[in-house]
């Protein structure tokens, strides 16, 4: 395929799936309806979910002017060769491939970010503080830009040259040996996050000594989960949104709770949806989810080597000759649609694992109250109730919540 073609082809490509996106965008506002449905009654008091339909369409018409924009200003990058013309004008600075494809992918990093800069604004004390959730200063707001790009310039600058030097030194067999960093990299991550890079942003402390922190002990014991820690995120730093999660591995597992999530839960109903994530370790969900990581990275890492080196992809970015950076970029566009199907393969497997560690909670502790507290995060987040299916089978990693509380409703002990 010569070059021309190869362009037109990630044009092609762009737009198909920006029109796809939209498309469901699009299905899934108007599924909302105007009316609380009577199943939901006992969920939303009507206001908030008037609110509710409020934020979807501000959300919605928001995401419709920025993908517009990033994808209008995509296509005009692509057909004018910009890639190509920074590829050629970097080329007179730089006579390392390595630091030459390390200072193109920096340059693209800062300019997209200062373009994204408006828009994260106006997400942020715009539309988020109108609905109430946002409680980020400006000032947290600047200093986790700075934070990010020192991170940005310590773990992404240093992987990335990691990276590329294995394509340099390896040529077309690099993809082995990235596979090992990547994964590699992806496990320290996962058992170090909490320790090393969340305490940057946010402040953790220990639960203090009290009946919460009983409770949640004696479920860990009873279901035999090696509970380490147990912490409090200050999330209410920037959002009034909740949430929790584990990290680490193996004997080593953390509990984190928002702030916001004890404000609003009973402990009743944290200890239920620690449950429910206590279902995800014991049904192996993690490692799972981390062996089909795996494979979907061995898989996207051999097809990127069939083409790491392909001149025509680089002419078709703009450059004269090969630039492994431009056929790095010209390979994220063109994997696109490869990429979409592995995301909905993978958010139908996420959605399964939803309702089996919806199941676990319901039979080891008790489903009522994770119906609860489901019921309240769902009222806390203003989120649609009636979210159309095809959006729902491409961008759902969660079931429904009607979906989840019907579910769960059959392990209801009979009164």
């Amino acid at each position: 395929m010569s070059s021309v073609q190869l362009l037109y082809l990630i044009i092609g490509i762009v737009l198909v799936d920006y029109f796809f996106d939209q498309l469901l965008d699009f299905l899934n506002m108007k599924s909302a309806k105007s009316k609380l449905p009577e199943e939901f009654k006992d969920i939303y008091p009507p206001e908030e979910y008037a609110k509710s339909q409020r934020y979807l369409k501000a959300r919605s018409k928001f995401s419709f002017l920025t993908t517009a924009f990033s994808t209008t200003l995509t296509v005009l990058i692509l057909a004018f060769g910009l890639f190509g013309d920074l590829h050629i004008w970097l080329s007179a600075h730089f006579t390392s491939p390595m630091l030459h494809s390390l200072a193109f992918f920096g340059v693209l990093f800062l300019v997209s970010d200062i373009i994204n800069i408006p828009f994260e604004l106006y997400s942020t004390f715009v539309i988020e503080a109108k609905f109430g959730f946002n409680k980020t200063s400006l000032k947290t707001f600047w200093a986790d830009k700075l934070k990010g790009y020192l991170l940005v310039v310590i773990l992404g600058g240093g992987l990335g040259y990691v990276l590329l030097w294995l394509i340099f030194e390896w040529q077309e067999q690099f993809w082995i040996y990235a596979l090992i960093v990547i994964t590699a990299f992806s496990l320290f991550m996962s058992v170090f996050y909490t320790l090393l890079i969340l305490p940057l942003f946010n402040k953790l402390t220990p639960l203090v000594e009290g009946e919460l922190k009983d409770k949640i002990n004696a479920y860990a014991e009873r279901v035999k989960f090696p509970l380490d820690n147990i912490f409090v995120i200050d999330g209410s730093k920037r959002s009034s949104k909740a949430n929790a999660f584990f990290s680490g591995m193996g004997k080593k597992k953390k509990i984190v709770l928002y702030d916001t999530l004890i404000e609003k839960q009973s402990d009743e109903e944290l200890v239920a949806v620690l449950a429910h994530e206590v279902g995800h370790f014991k049904k192996k969900h993690v490692m799972v989810g981390m062996a089909i990581s795996v494979v979907q990275m061995a898989i996207t890492l051999y097809v990127l080597s069939l083409l790491i080196f392909n001149e025509n992809l680089s002419m078709a970015l703009g450059a004269e000759d090969l630039s492994v950076h431009l056929n790095l970029v010209a390979f994220a566009l063109l994997y696109t649609p490869i990429s979409k199907l592995t995301g909905i393969l993978i958010n139908m497997i996420s959605r399964k694992n939803e309702f089996e560690a919806d199941a676990y909670a319901s039979t080891t502790y008790n489903p009522v109250p994770l119906q609860s507290a489901l019921k309240k995060l769902s009222v806390d987040s203003l989120s649609n109730l009636t979210p159309h299916p095809a959006y729902v089978f491409v961008n759902y990693s969660h079931p429904p919540l009607l979906e989840r509380l019907k579910h769960m409703d059959k392990f209801k002990k009979p009164e």
